[in-house]
């Protein structure tokens, strides 16, 4: 994997680091972009992991996009309106559809500011949880620009449409009580229990067969967008397949049992 993401791993779970803590882990190189969307792929081919966390080196979780390359118009930003607009898709965009194609449910360790793009990339997590001293702010009109990279789908879907609006019209900063307040984050933790209580969350979804927690975390991300009909029809399928696999046999004589179960991952 690239530097930008420090990669570890503790049986099935995996922690992902963004690692530019002197750019406040700013995303604005394809490289950056290129790097997430690999890790995504393949955590998602890799049928061991079951689960992930991701946070940030240093102080901040993500700060976004870098301003000094806005200011400068390098990078992403350079160019005529026609090459910003491929360039975005080119690019930061790539991040939502290869989170919300990874199907190893993901865990944000939101360890300092998720600001802009950084708050987007919270969001494209399952789970969120933050540090005390975390803010967020979905800031980009205090900079003249819009959300760029899908925040107006995925904020309004995390918090809801009035709190979302409130956040991106006025740019406005929350700090973390507030985050727990609107349902952004599920808790908040001393910072030196952050990741820890992250990894405690990540292995609790990966003591669950992989096979589950993979059909789950798809079915919750179709649902957003599915009448009740066509998700019942896809939860059919799902479940259909779910009960030919011996973790799920397994699973139910543990059960009757009063045992603890042995999954295998089949």
């Amino acid at each position: 994997m690239d530097d930008f993401l420090l990669v570890e791993r503790d049986g099935a779970v995996v922690t992902a680091t963004l690692n530019r803590p002197d750019e406040r882990n700013a995303i604005s190189e394809q490289a950056h972009i290129e790097a997430i969307e690999r890790f995504c792929a393949a955590m998602t081919t890799d049928r061991g992991v079951k689960a992930v966390v991701l946070t940030g080196a240093g102080t901040a979780f993500c700060a976004g996009g870098n301003v000094k390359s806005m200011r400068d118009r390098a990078g992403m930003f350079a160019g005529s309106p026609l090459d910003l607009r491929n360039q975005y898709r080119a690019g930061i965009q790539r991040i939502p559809m290869a989170l919300y194609e990874l199907e190893v449910p993901v865990i944000a360790a939101i360890n300092g500011p998720a600001i802009g793009a950084g708050l987007d990339l919270a969001c494209m997590c399952d789970i969120r949880i933050a540090a005390e001293g975390a803010i967020f702010a979905e800031s980009f009109v205090k900079l003249g620009i819009v959300p760029g990279d899908g925040g107006a789908w995925l904020l309004p879907r995390v918090i809801g449409m009035a709190r979302a609006s409130l956040m991106t019209l006025t740019g406005d900063a929350i700090d973390a009580a507030r985050a727990l307040d609107y349902g952004l984050v599920s808790e908040i933790t001393p910072p030196d229990r952050l990741l820890a209580r992250a990894r405690e969350i990540a292995a609790r979804v990966a003591a669950n067969p992989g096979h589950a927690t993979r059909l789950a975390k798809r079915l919750l991300r179709e649902g957003q967008d599915m009448k009740l009909g066509p998700l019942l029809e896809l939860s059919a399928a799902y479940q259909a397949l779910a009960h030919h696999t011996a973790d799920h046999e397994e699973a139910v004589a543990a059960f009757l049992e009063k045992r603890p179960p042995a999954f295998t991952d089949r």
